[in-house]
């Protein structure tokens, strides 16, 4: 399990690159999108670049600790928070892949969707042989998907609170 543990930030990391540099472009070139699905975009109304960039600094930090830590600290506890990532960011791909289909349009954040997606079912398979699935475990592992639920939420309140309106900076 050991050689997987830190393909998950480099995959974290090569799929937000596509949305950092895409989607001020996108919703610029868009804005059609904020009236047509104002339940999808709510998210991305008053966002910048540099916000956006912000809020995926800020989810990379326990994608990369908690690698890190599992890397250096071979321990059970840390493989269930490391698997828990590993599902919430294959789940993100999903969604992303899904959002694309709903609005039958090209959103960045696709192509390495697309990619990364079965990657990381396959990791996700891979490392569940090596894995002792007990109570403690399971519940590590939901946990550790809510708190990266409540992160996303926290991620866009910065993405706000520090981003600007669109096209203004920080």
């Amino acid at each position: 399990m050991r050689e997987y543990l830190l393909l998950l930030p480099i995959i974290f990391i090569f799929h937000d690159m596509e949305e950092i540099i895409g989607f001020g472009w996108f919703f610029r070139n868009n804005p059609e999108i904020f009236e047509k699905y104002p339940g999808i975009t709510a998210a991305y109304k008053d966002f910048t670049t540099a916000g956006m960039a912000l809020a995926v600094y800020e989810e990379f930090i326990p994608f990369f600790g908690i690698s890190l830590l599992a890397y250096y600290f071979e321990n059970d506890v840390l493989y269930a928070l490391w698997f828990g990532l590993l599902i919430s960011l294959t789940a993100h791909f999903a969604v992303h892949i899904g959002q694309s289909i709903f609005i039958r349009k090209y959103i960045p954040s696709l192509i390495t969707s697309i990619i990364c997606l079965p990657v990381s079912v396959i990791i996700l398979i891979n490392c569940s042989r090596h894995m002792i699935f007990g109570a403690v475990t399971i519940i590590l592992i939901a946990v550790c998907i809510i708190l990266m639920m409540v992160n996303l939420k926290f991620a866009h309140w910065l993405m706000h609170r520090f981003g600007g309106p669109l096209g203004t900076g920080l």
